[in-house]
């Protein structure tokens, strides 16, 4: 059975935080900017420190007990919130469980005020733009960060909540 398990706790809830993240990291390196290599040597404090990150929201997926999938909400300023480190496990893909996540942190943002969520994608990570047009996200033409080749840049997208 699928749930969703909002982590409220840095202290307890770290491992699994940790757990999903590095699962993600490793599948898919091409979907984020973060690397393995960045996050693996984390320590417990580091892995704390994210899930402490005032009024952000930080969700997993669990299918039967299992971490699967996770996402995040991170309040940002003008009623902007940005939705970040989204991924499901290949196993769990294709049974509506990206769907869960995002509906999950859209939520957050509609009760945190925000008027709009935005994200930045890989470009090519094609799945995953599909997904976000699919809920509603259009690209902005916004410039994202540079990643590690020091050229390509990230994709913005954002939702409007009204």
């Amino acid at each position: 059975m699928l749930s969703l398990r909002v982590l409220t706790d840095p202290e307890a809830d770290w491992p699994v935080w940790r757990e999903v993240r590095l699962a993600a990291l490793t599948e898919a390196p091409h979907a984020f900017k973060a690397r393995l290599a960045e996050w693996d040597r984390g320590g417990e404090a580091r892995w704390r420190a994210r899930l402490e990150a005032p009024d952000a929201y930080n969700v997993v997926a669990l299918l039967d007990g299992r971490a699967i999938g996770m996402a995040s909400g991170v309040p940002g300023g003008n009623g902007v919130c940005e939705l970040r480190s989204v991924w499901v496990g290949p196993d769990a893909r294709g049974r509506g469980v990206a769907d869960e996540l995002l509906a999950a942190v859209e939520m957050w943002a509609r009760r945190s005020g925000a008027t709009a969520l935005k994200l930045a994608v890989i470009p090519g990570n094609e799945p995953a733009a599909a997904l976000y047009r699919r809920h509603g996200f259009v690209a902005t033409g916004e410039s994202g960060d540079v990643l590690t080749d020091g050229v390509t840049r990230e994709q913005v997208m954002v939702k409007e909540l009204g």
